[in-house]
Protein backbone atom coordinates (compact mmCIF):
# COMPACT_ATOMS: atom_id res chain seq x y z
CA UNK A 1 0.00 0.00 0.00
CA UNK A 2 2.82 2.44 0.88
CA UNK A 3 6.37 2.64 -0.45
CA UNK A 4 9.12 1.50 1.94
CA UNK A 5 10.33 5.10 2.45
CA UNK A 6 6.83 6.46 3.10
CA UNK A 7 6.17 8.21 6.39
CA UNK A 8 3.21 5.85 6.80
CA UNK A 9 4.85 2.53 5.89
CA UNK A 10 5.78 1.42 9.42
CA UNK A 11 2.61 2.65 11.09
CA UNK A 12 0.46 -0.08 12.53
CA UNK A 13 -2.49 -1.17 10.39
CA UNK A 14 -5.73 -1.35 12.36
CA UNK A 15 -9.18 -2.61 11.43
CA UNK A 16 -12.67 -1.43 12.17
CA UNK A 17 -15.86 -3.40 11.65
CA UNK A 18 -18.81 -1.20 10.74
CA UNK A 19 -22.47 -1.83 11.58
CA UNK A 20 -22.93 -3.86 8.35
CA UNK A 21 -20.06 -6.18 9.24
CA UNK A 22 -17.62 -4.71 6.71
CA UNK A 23 -14.03 -4.73 7.87
CA UNK A 24 -12.22 -1.49 7.10
CA UNK A 25 -8.43 -1.31 7.34
CA UNK A 26 -6.63 1.92 8.17
CA UNK A 27 -3.24 3.12 9.34
CA UNK A 28 -2.82 4.37 12.87
CA UNK A 29 -2.27 8.11 13.20
CA UNK A 30 1.23 9.45 12.61
CA UNK A 31 2.52 11.65 15.41
CA UNK A 32 4.42 14.58 13.96
CA UNK A 33 7.80 15.17 15.59
CA UNK A 34 8.75 18.48 17.14
CA UNK A 35 10.98 20.30 14.66
CA UNK A 36 13.10 21.83 17.44
CA UNK A 37 14.15 18.34 18.51
CA UNK A 38 15.20 17.15 15.05
CA UNK A 39 18.81 16.96 13.88
CA UNK A 40 19.37 19.61 11.20
CA UNK A 41 21.95 19.09 8.46
CA UNK A 42 21.55 22.50 6.79
CA UNK A 43 19.60 25.71 6.53
CA UNK A 44 18.75 26.75 3.00
CA UNK A 45 17.28 29.88 1.50
CA UNK A 46 14.17 29.59 -0.65
CA UNK A 47 14.68 31.04 -4.12
CA UNK A 48 12.03 33.23 -5.77
CA UNK A 49 9.14 31.09 -7.12
CA UNK A 50 10.77 27.88 -5.84
CA UNK A 51 8.36 25.11 -4.84
CA UNK A 52 8.93 22.88 -1.83
CA UNK A 53 9.32 19.77 -3.98
CA UNK A 54 12.21 21.49 -5.79
CA UNK A 55 13.85 22.49 -2.50
CA UNK A 56 13.42 18.91 -1.28
CA UNK A 57 14.90 17.40 -4.42
CA UNK A 58 17.83 19.83 -4.26
CA UNK A 59 18.58 19.09 -0.60
CA UNK A 60 17.36 15.57 0.13
CA UNK A 61 17.44 14.08 -3.37
CA UNK A 62 13.76 13.05 -3.46
CA UNK A 63 10.91 15.52 -4.03
CA UNK A 64 8.43 13.17 -2.34
CA UNK A 65 10.19 13.66 1.00
CA UNK A 66 8.90 17.24 1.35
CA UNK A 67 7.20 16.13 4.58
CA UNK A 68 10.60 15.81 6.25
CA UNK A 69 11.20 19.53 5.70
CA UNK A 70 7.67 20.29 6.90
CA UNK A 71 8.36 18.33 10.09
CA UNK A 72 11.70 20.11 10.68
CA UNK A 73 10.00 23.50 10.31
CA UNK A 74 6.82 22.66 12.27
CA UNK A 75 4.72 23.33 9.18
CA UNK A 76 1.32 21.78 8.64
CA UNK A 77 0.72 23.49 5.29
CA UNK A 78 3.68 22.82 2.92
CA UNK A 79 3.01 25.86 0.71
CA UNK A 80 3.62 28.25 3.60
CA UNK A 81 7.31 27.30 3.64
CA UNK A 82 7.98 28.77 0.19
CA UNK A 83 5.63 31.76 0.19
CA UNK A 84 8.47 34.23 0.77
CA UNK A 85 11.70 34.18 -1.20
CA UNK A 86 14.86 34.20 0.90
CA UNK A 87 13.18 32.58 3.91
CA UNK A 88 15.40 30.01 5.62
CA UNK A 89 14.31 26.40 5.93
CA UNK A 90 15.72 23.78 8.27
CA UNK A 91 16.75 20.68 6.32
CA UNK A 92 16.74 17.63 8.59
CA UNK A 93 19.15 14.75 8.58
CA UNK A 94 17.01 12.00 7.05
CA UNK A 95 16.17 9.41 9.66
CA UNK A 96 14.76 6.01 8.77
CA UNK A 97 11.04 6.01 9.49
Amino acid sequence: MFKLDSRYYKLETKTYTDHDGRVISYKKRRLVPNGEEMLIMAKVSVQKNERLDLVTNRTLGDPEHFWRICDANNAIEPAELTEQAESLLNIPIPQPE
